[in-house]
């Protein structure tokens, strides 16, 4: 076991798998106290475990990110099992693509403005968005009676440059970016950080069906100029940082980890 995140307490929600999954297996390596949450039970109870039998500590709770009531429960929940909260690293979303439809077929029809729906926008907003704000929100008061603390709040490459579809993806991941800055400034007295962090063309569970697409594939190869897709462990070792005392005068930050994408 590291010491990098040595009597800290964290909370990782999208924990089940991709990069929520290995941040949560690299926090609890360095030290910390895990609190792991998302939809699915079963993958979630199952990472915990892993941790557990790797010598870590770590708990998993079952959370939609939409909830506010589950919001304060978790945070309450995580301050009594663990006594305190240090790091929060909000990392659940979705991408938008229809759930009404294969994923391969979903990926093809990502839609451009004109033929998103409100339902998918307000869905996408809601958990990428909302969801963020409410466990910012809730944490805060927690990380204030800790003495302060890191928020690490991912959003992506598409928060910093457009693409051809997924606007309501993109509208949500520069919200995301600009709540981080907000925030930063106005909580920066609490000795409480906010960075936030922008991963490019990852291979996830969330991007299996359209790197699965030899067309897909291949643009987003090209415009890779490290010229391989991202692990989610090279994410969750930029998380490792921005939770660690190594990051400490680092706030309102983008952390672009996109093998050189926004930079070609």
């Amino acid at each position: 076991m590291g010491e990098r995140l040595r009597d800290k307490v964290a909370i990782v929600t999208g924990g089940a798998s991709g990069i929520g999954a290995e941040t949560a297996r690299q926090f609890a390596a360095e030290g910390a106290a895990v609190m792991l949450t998302d939809v699915n039970a079963e993958l979630g109870e199952r990472v915990a475990a892993e941790i557990a039998a790797a010598g870590g500590t770590a708990a998993f709770q079952i959370q939609d990110v939409v909830d506010e009531a589950g919001w304060v429960a978790l945070v309450a929940d995580t301050e009594q099992r663990f006594g305190k909260l240090n790091v929060l690293a909000n990392i659940a979303g979705v991408s938008g693509r229809s759930p009404n439809v294969g994923t391969a077929v979903a990926e093809r029809l990502r839609p451009q403005i004109d033929g998103v729906t409100l339902e998918n926008f307000n869905q996408v907003m809601a958990v990428n968005v909302t969801g963020l704000f409410l466990g910012t929100k809730h944490a805060i008061p927690a990380m204030r009676r800790a003495g302060g603390g890191s928020i690490i709040n991912i959003s992506s490459i598409c928060g910093i440059i457009g693409s051809y579809a997924g606007a309501a993806y993109h509208a949500s991941k520069g919200a995301v970016r600009i709540f981080t800055k907000a925030g930063a400034v106005q909580h920066a007295a609490d000795n409480i950080r906010m960075n936030s962090v922008h991963p490019g063309f990852i291979d996830t569970p969330m991007t299996e069906a359209g790197h699965a697409l030899a067309e897909v594939r291949e643009q987003r190869m090209s415009a890779t100029p490290l010229g391989r897709f991202g692990r989610p462990y090279d994410i969750a070792m930029g998380c490792l940082y921005l939770a660690s005392d190594e990051s400490a005068y680092m706030t309102g930050a983008e952390l672009v980890i996109d093998g050189g994408v926004t930079t070609a």
